[in-house]
C-alpha cells in the first residue's frame, strides 16, 4: 500500500494553480476592456454669458465628433445655457482681464487692433449692451455658429444635464436631463 498524498500539499498545488489561472483570465478581460473602452468627458459649465456660452458647446461637439461619450453638466449661472431662448445672453467685460474687444467692423487697423479694454469701457453706462453687439457682430462676421445653434451637440449625441440642486435653490421650472 502505497503513502497518501499529504491534503495539505494537494491544498497548495490546486491554489496555486487556480491562482495563475485566474490571473491569466483576469490579465487577458483588463486588455480586451481597455481594447474597447470608449474616450468620455464631462464639462463643467457655471458662467451664463455670451462668451462662456462657446466654449463647454464647442469642447462638446469636438469631443463628440471625435467618437467620445459627452456630457455638459450647467450649475449655477451656467444653467442659463439650457433655456430654449439664448438671445438674450449678454456679454460682460468688467472686470474680465482677457476681454480686450476687437472692433467688428470698420478699416483693417482698428479691427485688428486690441480695441475698447475693459477698464476703460467698466464705467460707462451701456457698455455692457455695446460689448454684447460688438461680440454679436464679430460672431457673425467671422461665421461662426450663434450659441442657440450651437446647442445643437445634443443632436451630436451630447448629454446636457442641468444641475438639480441650482434648479431648486433658483426656483427654475426647466429641464434638467437632455439625454441622447
Amino acid at each position: 500500500m502505497g503513502a497518501t498524498p499529504d491534503t495539505d500539499v494537494i491544498d497548495a498545488l490546486i491554489r496555486q494553480r487556480v491562482d495563475e489561472i485566474l490571473s491569466q483570465q483576469l490579465e487577458a478581460k483588463l486588455a480586451e476592456l481597455k481594447a474597447s473602452r470608449t474616450s468620455s468627458m464631462t464639462i463643467i459649465a457655471t458662467k451664463g454669458t455670451l462668451d462662456w456660452a462657446y466654449p463647454p458647446f464647442i469642447l462638446a461637439s469636438n469631443a463628440s465628433a471625435l467618437g467620445w461619450d459627452v456630457s455638459v453638466f450647467f450649475t449655477f449661472y451656467g444653467l442659463q445655457l439650457l433655456r430654449k431662448d439664448l438671445s438674450g445672453l449678454k456679454i460682460s467685460p468688467l472686470g474680465n482681464p482677457g476681454m480686450p474687444m476687437k472692433m467688428p467692423f470698420g478699416p483693417d487697423g482698428s479691427r485688428a487692433s486690441t480695441g475698447i479694454s475693459e477698464r476703460r469701457a467698466g464705467n460707462h453706462p451701456g457698455f455692457e449692451s455695446f460689448a454684447t453687439t460688438l461680440m454679436k457682430q464679430t460672431i457673425h462676421n467671422n461665421g461662426v455658429a450663434e450659441s442657440r445653434t450651437s446647442r445643437g451637440v445634443r443632436r451630436g449625441g451630447v448629454n446636457l444635464i442641468g444641475c438639480q440642486m441650482t434648479v431648486d435653490l433658483f426656483g427654475s421650472r426647466m429641464r434638467t436631463s437632455y439625454r441622447r
